[in-house]
């Protein structure tokens, strides 16, 4: 099943070619985006899991794909109750490898494969930093 949470077209003059994954946050500290993707891709599939509450992502994702990702918890939740009697659908999600595309000093794009008990999965998102803070504005999961 894949899931589409929001997805967002970019004019051909925003695409660069340009890979660098550290930005300055506030108070001038580097920040690595890769880090940012890698654990906001964990606790997506451990809210998926139901391990984490989603109330969690709610400053890390934009309002979309804040209540894309909630209405699929549940759904995920309620489809393995009904089929295999397993309110944990998912479980050990854990972080494979994490690339990242630079947009622009403000917009990147990350590709996470996570690795489950019983499959591999894919993780897509497009990160923008809004006042500092780098906020999912589109997220797919595979």
């Amino acid at each position: 099943m894949t899931m589409t949470l929001a997805t967002t077209s970019r004019p051909a003059s925003r695409r660069s070619t340009k890979r660098t994954t550290a930005t300055r946050g506030p108070g001038g500290s580097d920040i690595d985006v890769r880090l940012v993707a890698r654990s906001i891709a964990q606790a997506a599939l451990e809210v998926l899991a139901g391990t984490r509450p989603v109330l969690q992502l709610s400053r890390s994702l934009n309002e979309e794909c804040y209540l894309s990702l909630q209405h699929r918890a549940a759904l995920t939740r309620k489809h393995a109750v009904r089929t295999r009697g397993n309110s944990q659908p998912h479980r050990s999600p854990m972080v494979r490898s994490v690339r990242v595309c630079s947009i622009s000093e403000s917009i990147c794009e990350a590709s996470i494969v996570v690795a489950e008990e019983q499959r591999c999965r894919a993780v897509a998102m497009r990160l923008e930093r809004l006042d500092g803070v780098w906020q999912v504005t589109a997220l797919e999961i595979g």
